[in-house]
């Protein structure tokens, strides 16, 4: 049986662990999204500073219903 120690080692974990920490940061820079329009920030300024297309900028700005 694995340990907690030993199960952080395996790729498994690692892998996985990384890529729940992608999602996280790509959610967070999402939610930005709405309060750097506040700030000014045209869409394409966005798109430019958080690395996404325009598409998903204007997608992510928009009201969530």
């Amino acid at each position: 049986m694995f340990g907690s120690n030993e199960l952080r080692q395996t790729r498994f974990y690692q892998d996985v662990f990384a890529e729940g920490k992608e999602e996280g940061i790509q959610e967070a820079k999402l939610e930005a999204i709405p309060q750097l329009l506040g700030f000014g920030l045209s869409i394409e300024q966005i798109a430019q500073a958080l690395g996404f297309d325009e598409q998903a900028v204007r997608q992510a700005a928009q009201p969530k219903s």
